[in-house]
Protein backbone atom coordinates (compact mmCIF):
# COMPACT_ATOMS: atom_id res chain seq x y z
CA UNK A 1 0.00 0.00 0.00
CA UNK A 2 1.48 3.30 -1.01
CA UNK A 3 -1.50 5.65 -1.20
CA UNK A 4 -5.23 5.17 -0.97
CA UNK A 5 -7.71 8.00 -1.37
CA UNK A 6 -10.56 8.74 0.99
CA UNK A 7 -13.59 10.97 0.38
CA UNK A 8 -13.40 14.76 0.73
CA UNK A 9 -9.76 15.01 -0.32
CA UNK A 10 -8.42 12.93 2.60
CA UNK A 11 -5.80 10.29 1.99
CA UNK A 12 -3.53 7.94 3.90
CA UNK A 13 -0.08 7.10 2.61
CA UNK A 14 2.87 5.01 3.74
CA UNK A 15 5.19 7.09 1.54
CA UNK A 16 7.83 8.38 3.98
CA UNK A 17 8.82 11.08 1.50
CA UNK A 18 5.51 12.85 2.06
CA UNK A 19 5.78 13.13 5.84
CA UNK A 20 5.84 16.66 7.26
CA UNK A 21 8.30 16.30 10.13
CA UNK A 22 7.50 19.81 11.39
CA UNK A 23 3.82 18.89 11.90
CA UNK A 24 4.70 15.56 13.50
CA UNK A 25 7.29 17.10 15.83
CA UNK A 26 4.98 19.95 16.84
CA UNK A 27 2.19 17.56 17.82
CA UNK A 28 4.44 15.10 19.62
CA UNK A 29 6.46 17.73 21.49
CA UNK A 30 3.65 20.15 22.37
CA UNK A 31 0.31 18.33 22.32
CA UNK A 32 0.82 14.63 23.10
CA UNK A 33 0.82 13.28 26.64
CA UNK A 34 3.45 10.66 25.83
CA UNK A 35 6.36 12.62 24.33
CA UNK A 36 6.05 16.21 25.44
CA UNK A 37 9.34 18.02 24.80
CA UNK A 38 10.77 15.37 22.46
CA UNK A 39 13.63 16.81 20.40
CA UNK A 40 13.13 17.08 16.64
CA UNK A 41 16.27 15.02 16.02
CA UNK A 42 14.74 12.16 18.03
CA UNK A 43 11.51 12.37 15.99
CA UNK A 44 13.52 12.34 12.76
CA UNK A 45 15.52 9.27 13.84
CA UNK A 46 12.34 7.46 14.95
CA UNK A 47 10.71 8.14 11.58
CA UNK A 48 13.78 6.94 9.67
CA UNK A 49 13.74 3.63 11.53
CA UNK A 50 10.00 2.92 11.39
CA UNK A 51 7.17 2.16 9.02
CA UNK A 52 5.17 5.39 9.00
CA UNK A 53 1.71 6.39 7.83
CA UNK A 54 0.62 9.95 7.11
CA UNK A 55 -2.95 11.19 6.96
CA UNK A 56 -3.44 14.14 4.62
CA UNK A 57 -6.15 16.62 3.74
CA UNK A 58 -5.33 17.90 0.29
CA UNK A 59 -1.54 18.23 0.74
CA UNK A 60 -1.47 19.11 4.47
CA UNK A 61 -0.53 16.41 6.94
CA UNK A 62 -3.21 16.08 9.61
CA UNK A 63 -2.43 12.69 11.16
CA UNK A 64 0.28 10.12 11.73
CA UNK A 65 1.05 6.60 12.94
CA UNK A 66 4.43 4.95 13.36
CA UNK A 67 5.16 1.23 13.58
CA UNK A 68 8.47 -0.11 14.91
CA UNK A 69 8.80 -3.56 13.39
CA UNK A 70 11.02 -6.31 12.04
CA UNK A 71 8.25 -6.93 9.46
CA UNK A 72 8.28 -10.63 10.36
CA UNK A 73 7.37 -11.39 13.97
CA UNK A 74 6.94 -8.21 16.01
CA UNK A 75 5.57 -4.67 15.81
CA UNK A 76 4.93 -1.81 18.20
CA UNK A 77 2.42 0.86 17.22
CA UNK A 78 3.36 4.35 18.41
CA UNK A 79 2.71 8.07 17.97
CA UNK A 80 -0.81 7.76 16.57
CA UNK A 81 -2.66 11.06 16.22
CA UNK A 82 -5.16 13.05 14.21
CA UNK A 83 -4.96 16.83 14.66
CA UNK A 84 -7.84 18.10 16.78
CA UNK A 85 -9.55 20.08 14.01
CA UNK A 86 -9.93 16.86 11.96
CA UNK A 87 -11.20 14.50 14.67
CA UNK A 88 -14.67 12.99 14.57
CA UNK A 89 -14.53 12.15 10.87
CA UNK A 90 -13.56 8.48 11.19
CA UNK A 91 -9.98 9.16 10.16
CA UNK A 92 -8.40 7.39 13.14
CA UNK A 93 -10.41 4.25 12.36
CA UNK A 94 -9.40 4.39 8.71
CA UNK A 95 -5.77 4.98 9.69
CA UNK A 96 -5.84 1.97 12.00
CA UNK A 97 -7.47 -0.17 9.31
CA UNK A 98 -4.69 0.75 6.89
CA UNK A 99 -2.02 0.04 9.52
CA UNK A 100 -3.28 -3.43 10.46
CA UNK A 101 -3.87 -4.35 6.80
CA UNK A 102 -0.45 -3.20 5.59
CA UNK A 103 1.33 -5.97 3.71
CA UNK A 104 4.49 -5.70 5.87
CA UNK A 105 2.49 -6.25 9.06
CA UNK A 106 0.80 -9.54 8.18
CA UNK A 107 1.61 -12.77 10.01
CA UNK A 108 3.16 -11.06 13.04
CA UNK A 109 3.32 -13.06 16.23
CA UNK A 110 2.97 -9.99 18.45
CA UNK A 111 1.69 -6.47 17.75
CA UNK A 112 1.84 -4.15 20.77
CA UNK A 113 0.84 -0.62 21.65
CA UNK A 114 0.54 1.56 24.73
CA UNK A 115 -2.39 3.90 25.29
CA UNK A 116 -3.94 5.82 28.14
CA UNK A 117 -7.14 6.89 26.45
CA UNK A 118 -7.96 5.06 23.20
CA UNK A 119 -8.76 1.50 24.26
CA UNK A 120 -12.08 1.61 22.41
CA UNK A 121 -10.45 2.52 19.11
CA UNK A 122 -7.71 -0.09 19.31
CA UNK A 123 -10.06 -2.78 20.58
CA UNK A 124 -11.93 -2.55 17.26
CA UNK A 125 -8.77 -3.82 15.58
CA UNK A 126 -8.10 -6.80 17.82
CA UNK A 127 -5.88 -5.20 20.45
CA UNK A 128 -6.51 -6.43 24.00
CA UNK A 129 -4.96 -5.99 27.43
CA UNK A 130 -1.78 -7.99 27.87
CA UNK A 131 -2.52 -11.64 28.51
CA UNK A 132 0.52 -12.11 30.72
CA UNK A 133 1.63 -8.67 31.87
CA UNK A 134 4.07 -10.14 34.40
CA UNK A 135 6.14 -11.47 31.49
CA UNK A 136 6.83 -7.95 30.22
CA UNK A 137 9.56 -5.79 31.67
CA UNK A 138 10.57 -2.25 30.84
CA UNK A 139 13.08 0.48 31.41
CA UNK A 140 10.94 3.62 31.53
CA UNK A 141 12.41 7.10 31.59
CA UNK A 142 9.10 8.97 31.89
CA UNK A 143 10.51 12.51 31.85
CA UNK A 144 13.50 11.95 29.54
CA UNK A 145 12.54 14.81 27.20
CA UNK A 146 11.99 17.34 29.99
CA UNK A 147 15.49 16.78 31.36
CA UNK A 148 17.23 17.11 27.98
Amino acid sequence: MQMQRLPDHYEISADAGRLDVAVIHKFLSEESYWSRGIPRSTVERAIENSLCFGVYHHTAQIGFARVVTDRSTFALLADVFILEAYRGKGLSKELMRRVVEHEDLQGLRRFLLLTSDAHGLYGQFGFKELGSPARFMEVLRQDIYQSA
